[in-house]
């Protein structure tokens, strides 16, 4: 008896769900009779004539931008010290691309891939984005400031613990045409 009385549990959900049914299908039919309102051709014609009218009105010269002459590029938080960056950084500012990456090629120091890198992304974007020459740029400006400080502790004698303070660059750079 006790199995079936658990059929009988079974087949009474199994008689609510064609309810449920009949119930999505009466929500669904006024859906399919405001979609063919929604859908409406005329309303696209006027827009259509708007634009041809707006295009036979007289063309209003729109200003001419200025030629872009110089180049960007930053580079944020560069794991090394501001003060060996501006060593590097001096050794290079208004020199011409090529000559700053032939100095650069021959230092021996650690922020001098950083910077290079920095220099030859200005470069591109100088050639790629704003159609310079890439034989006339030089470096006008590049600037070297204080970035994100990450302080640490290590231990020392008797149980105490001295800081470390972990310094960053953010380094950044201007580059231009040469008339």
């Amino acid at each position: 008896m006790a199995e079936e009385q658990k059929k009988t549990v079974k087949k009474a959900p199994a008689k609510k769900a064609p309810a449920k049914k009949a119930a999505a299908k009466k929500a669904e039919a006024p859906i399919e009779e405001a979609t063919p309102v929604v859908e409406e051709a005329p309303k696209k014609a006027p827009a259509k004539k708007a634009v041809k009218a707006a295009k036979k009105a007289p063309k209003v010269e729109e200003p001419v931008k200025p030629a872009v002459t110089e180049a960007k590029a930053f580079a944020r938080d560069v794991r090394v010290t501001p003060r060996k960056v501006r060593l590097v950084v001096d050794l290079v500012r208004g020199k011409d691309v090529k000559d700053a990456l032939g100095i650069l090629a021959v230092t021996n120091k650690a922020a001098v891939a950083p910077v290079e890198k920095l220099i030859r992304s200005a470069a591109a974007n100088a050639v790629n984005n704003f159609h310079m020459d890439g034989s006339k740029l030089y470096i006008a400006e590049i600037q070297v400031g204080d970035g994100l400080k990450i302080k640490r502790y290590i231990p020392r004698a008797k149980g105490s613990a001295s800081g470390i303070v972990k310094r960053n660059a953010n380094i950044r750079i201007t580059v231009k045409e040469r008339n």
